[in-house]
């Protein structure tokens, strides 16, 4: 077998038997490549999760369909032991031909527990070694020896320097490659025991993305004195410069392997440039990335820099669905200097913009249409699509009896906008950290889909006939919680936040001494959107100007106040966009917007389809049957030609990624420097 997965697609021949159960503990069969190979072969997935949901697909999709005579192939799949399959409905087993797949049987010679930590997109890695090294069997530590070398490229045993280190931790953490828990340890372990970094971090900075990059930052300044001064090393003590993490005060950024990241670390916003009493020396020196000089010089660099970076970065027809997500994060950073008010792009940049735009767009949705499908069954941890969030906060909940959770939905913010948020936030309060990741949204990008699912933590298909309306969303929220085994007490919802006003409602959730799970919605950002007629550009400096009321961060204050748990996210972002006409067909269709219109049958979607020819016609992809989407194709809208909207619904990067992320409060902030230097998050 050339790939592992090889050893599970060939047991799914089409028309063998119209129902296949199959065991999967181990998530095997929802691993994207998996997916994209049984959809291939004919097959239609439903994962066993809870009987009601089940049985509600079950039998709207496939029972009915069967009984009308219609061929299918259909694979049920139960994430638990072989011998659970009989947990399973009795006219199912009676039905159903039945598989079991795991871990155990494709790698026998290695340590389950280890192999099961992994992410399953590392088993491609792991199956070559295998097949390659040909070991033999292994226990726990030997086959967390044998992964960290061949799966991540890391041999504890050859690091004996701390540019060594660094390069390790540079290439995972940039990244943003996770590493199961268990081989951190062992890596740290290994390190600990050859008596090697003795005064590092590394329980810290090793598994901790946003710890490595500050404990990067709060160092930059000394380097930079160091550099300043000839070279000299730096006298002063550690405590002058407010070192919030322990070890070295001094760190080899100039090593070629150290150096060969530091550009991308500061142009994709992973380190902060800093101030300097000689910014001016520093300007035609390689560290110039990392120090403020003057404000449009230093934007005009890093356009030019990033410009070019992510022509050179856009993922390919076979990438991963975490390549797109850490492309997203990229794009948004670009289009947030793009965008910048006071920026002033020549004709030469904005034709380069145009051609990456074109081709960003282009490779999206060409990803996007084929492997859409792929993604809402992804395992919810760590979550890949918005009605995955609820997953996450529940598994935050059973930590502790005592942890409380709060969803923040900003509607309609954009991952660009995020950037202006987050910079904002940091300006106003300097304590507070983010860890960023993004996911996607549902398609069509419009609110009562895609934050309806997030907040029912289900796909749309499971709320049909709320789908036009988020009504019901507090009803959706609770019946969540309900299945977590909270009560209705435990449980608190608030929509239509925009100004201090609103925020007594969420001080009375807070103060509640039961709350446990609270979901709120932004709508500011969305109200500002659907008012807009100065483009992207007016999105951001809006957005800027709202933020700097600081009701957001008295709404994070009042969170963290409570001890609460925050996460961020939005439900679709937005794109500007230019008519292409507006579909004259009276009240044929469910819903009439910019960049959607919705039909509740195929002959009434045609029709428009034939007069837009470039429009697409989006399959109910986790959708009811009879909500069928008519997308406006490129960055058009469904409006007159001379018109140039905001809007959303569509498949563009810009609108089906969005942010996720958990916002932190550190206890103590750097002192300030004796002598007026810049230190770290200035």
């Amino acid at each position: 077998m050339s790939s592992w997965r090889d050893e599970i697609l060939r047991e799914f021949t089409p028309q063998v038997a119209r129902l296949t159960l199959v065991a999967d503990p181990d998530g095997l069969l929802l691993e994207e490549g998996i997916l994209k190979g049984i959809e291939e072969r004919g097959f239609e997935l439903i994962p066993f999760e809870d009987h009601v949901a089940f049985r509600f697909a079950y039998e709207s999709g496939y029972r009915s369909r069967w009984d009308q005579g219609e061929l299918t192939d259909l694979v049920v799949v139960l994430r638990a032991e072989l011998t659970d399959l009989h947990s399973l409905p009795y006219d199912l087993l009676q039905a159903g031909r039945q598989l079991s797949f795991n871990l155990g049987h494709l790698f026998p010679n290695l340590s389950y527990p280890v192999v099961d930590a992994l992410d399953r997109s590392d088993l491609d890695a792991l199956y070559r070694a295998q097949a390659h090294h040909s070991p033999g069997k292994l226990g726990d530590n030997a086959t967390k020896d044998f992964v960290l070398r061949h799966v991540f490229g890391v041999a504890p045993e050859l690091i004996k320097q701390p540019s060594d280190l660094l390069r390790i931790l540079l290439r995972r953490h940039h990244q943003g490659r996770r590493i199961p828990p268990r081989l951190d340890d062992r890596f740290v372990h290994v390190l600990r025991r050859n008596g090697l970094f003795g005064d590092w971090p590394l329980e810290r900075i090793v598994p901790d993305r946003e710890a490595f990059f500050a404990f990067l930052q709060e160092r930059w300044p000394i380097f930079l004195d160091r550099l300043a001064a000839g070279g000299d090393a730096v006298h002063e003590p550690a405590e002058a410069y407010g070192l919030e993490l322990p070890g070295p005060t001094e760190i080899p950024f100039d090593h070629d392997d150290v150096r060969v990241y530091v550009d991308n670390l500061f142009l994709e916003g992973m380190l902060q440039p800093v101030s300097h009493p000689m910014a001016e020396e520093l300007a035609d020196r390689w560290v110039v990335v990392g120090v403020k000089i003057e404000p449009a010089a230093d934007r005009k660099r890093r356009l030019e820099r990033l410009l070019k970076a992510i022509e050179n970065s856009v993922p390919g027809e076979g990438a991963r669905h975490q390549d797109w997500l850490a492309f997203a994060q990229r794009w948004a950073r670009l289009n947030a200097l793009w965008y910048d008010p006071d920026g002033a792009p020549s004709a030469e940049q904005k034709k380069q913009f145009h051609t990456v735009r074109n081709q960003v767009d282009e490779a999206f949705t060409s990803w996007i249409r084929q492997r859409f499908g792929t993604l809402h069954n992804q395992p919810p941890l760590p979550p890949v699509m918005l009605h995955h969030i609820p997953r996450l906060l529940a598994r935050r909940l059973e930590e502790s009896r005592e942890a409380k959770v709060a969803l923040v939905l900003i509607d309609g913010l954009s991952l660009d906008q995020w950037v202006v948020v987050r910079d904002v936030l940091a300006e106003q309060r300097p304590a507070l950290r983010f860890r960023e990741r993004s996911l996607f949204g549902w398609i069509p990008t419009l609110t009562s889909v895609s934050r309806q699912a997030c907040f029912a933590g289900r796909p749309p298909l499971y709320f049909p006939s709320s789908i036009h309306t988020t009504e019901r969303e507090p009803s959706l929220w609770n019946r969540f919680w309900a299945g977590e085994g909270l009560m209705p007490t435990d449980v608190g919802y608030e929509k239509n936040l925009r100004d201090r006003t609103d925020l007594a409602r969420v001080e009375e959730l807070v103060s509640h001494p039961k709350k446990r799970a609270l979901g709120l919605v932004i709508d500011q950002v969305d109200r500002i959107m659907h008012g807009m007629a100065l483009g992207s550009a007016g999105m951001l400096g809006q957005v800027r100007q709202w933020m700097l009321q600081g009701v957001l961060a008295e709404l994070l204050d009042m969170l963290l106040d409570g001890g609460f748990a925050v996460f961020l996210t939005a439900d679709h972002g937005n794109i500007e966009t230019t008519g292409c006409g507006r579909p004259s067909e009276g009240a044929v269709a469910d819903l009439r917007g910019e960049r959607v219109r919705v039909y509740p049958d195929q002959s009434l979607r045609a029709p428009v389809k034939e007069r837009y020819p470039d429009a697409i016609e989006w399959p109910p992809i986790g959708l009811p049957d009879d909500y069928l989407a008519l997308i406006a194709p490129q960055r058009r809208a469904f409006v007159s030609e001379s018109e140039s909207p905001v809007a959303h619904g569509g498949l563009t990067l810009e609108e089906v990624i969005v942010p996720l992320v958990q916002i932190e409060r550190i206890e103590r902030l750097p002192a300030a420097r004796p002598g007026g230097l810049a230190v770290a998050g200035e």
